[in-house]
């Protein structure tokens, strides 16, 4: 059983799920929308679906702590450590160095 929910995290995220994520990452700061869009630009096509649940713990950050992580400002801790969002975090933060 834990293989088959590893390969259903590990699955590309479905158009709906997309949908979903993008509506859930929309945010009231400018500069957290302009790293997510870039974001989304980039990965989008790859998306898995454990990278949508990093993601999702991201998002439940506050604007301002949310670009405190993105900018670098804080180091990530609790459930910000764990390796799937810290893969996501250094994508998002990629998105906006490579412009």
């Amino acid at each position: 059983m834990a293989t088959t929910d590893a390969a259903a995290a590990d699955a590309l995220l479905d158009q709906r799920g997309l949908s979903k994520l993008k509506w859930r990452c929309r945010r009231g700061l400018l500069e957290n929308d302009l790293f997510i869009e870039r974001f989304f630009a980039r990965h989008e096509s790859g998306l898995t679906v454990r990278q949508a649940q990093a993601l999702g713990v991201l998002m439940d950050l506050s604007d301002n702590d949310l670009l405190d992580q993105l900018l670098g400002r804080k180091s990530p801790e609790g459930p910000l450590a764990e390796p799937e969002v810290l893969q996501v975090l250094e994508l998002l933060r990629n998105a906006r160095s490579t412009d």
